[in-house]
């Protein structure tokens, strides 16, 4: 998710800077867990008027020269990287970002607070792989106690580059967080399935990925601009029409429910992974 979010940003056009409190970003300083990986990021990155440095096994170091801290690591390693010697001091100060899924603001706090000391402030932000090509949309979290309405404005003027974003108050973010990534791979299965139909009635399967595509799009558009499933359904079934064919055959093998249950899977999932953290 990182890389994603990273070469969206990377790709995003200058913003204007209208607040001198909040100044254009103007480094990206990486930090990745191997040198193989570090390698492997430097040759993915497309050229950039922007100073790029990227550390490998040093956190410490990342975290100190930075203003704005992104957390984009998988969150079972969040003790061993937070907690890591000299870690938590290189934090203070810094607007910290979790990209974590499962874990809330909170968490995080509990992790990087020194002593008896005050967390740093810090905000949660779940976008999708689409931030690659600027087309995410990202969870945002309203946090309790609130952040500053200069860091609020930062953290959505961040994930507005690389698309669009949704506040959510914390209880939700969960539910948020599966619709807008986990449901992403979900959703490919059905549309797996109408690629094989299309080859087994003919048509090659670069063609057939090319019209899914365009449709799906033309779907997004259509929700975007306020139609609802359901009307939209009935609105082209016609009768005796092979519309209504294809959904009668969806139907009877029970997608619906099948999907209904994925996300409530899902978002159970994400509570016992905040369970077991909690555990700790």
């Amino acid at each position: 998710m990182g890389r994603a979010l990273l070469i969206g940003l990377l790709d995003a056009p200058d913003q204007p800077d209208t607040s001198e409190s909040i100044p254009l970003v103007s480094r990206f300083i990486l930090c990745t867990k191997t040198e193989a990986s570090a390698q492997s990021l430097h040759r993915e990155l497309p050229s950039s008027s922007f100073k790029i440095d990227i550390f490998h096994a040093n956190n410490k170091a990342a975290a100190e020269q930075a203003d704005v801290v992104i957390l984009g690591f998988k969150p079972f390693m969040a003790t061993e990287i937070l907690q890591a010697p000299g870690m938590q001091q290189a934090l203070e100060g810094r607007l910290i970002i979790s990209m974590l899924a499962g874990m809330d603001c909170q968490q995080i706090g509990d992790l990087i607070t020194v002593g008896n000391g005050e967390a740093p402030p810090i905000a949660r932000a779940i976008p999708n792989i689409a931030a690659r090509y600027r087309q995410s949309i990202t969870i945002l979290e309203q946090t309790e106690p609130p952040l500053s309405s200069e860091h609020s404005i930062m953290v959505e003027r961040i994930f507005c580059l690389v698309g669009n974003v949704k506040w959510l108050p914390a209880p939700l973010v969960k539910l948020g967080t599966v619709l807008t990534t986990a449901c992403l791979a979900t959703l490919s299965i059905p549309l797996d399935g109408l690629l094989d139909g299309s080859v087994v009635q003919g048509l090659r399967r670069q063609d057939a990925l090319e019209l899914v595509a365009h449709g799906v799009a033309g779907l997004s558009s259509l929700m975007s601009n306020g139609a609802h499933p359901a009307l939209m359904r009935e609105s082209i079934s016609s009768p005796r029409g092979c519309t209504i064919q294809t959904l009668m055959t969806v139907e009877k093998a029970g997608a619906r429910m099948a999907f209904s249950q994925a996300l409530i899977d899902g978002v159970q999932h994400l509570d016992s992974l905040k369970s077991k953290q909690e555990s700790k």
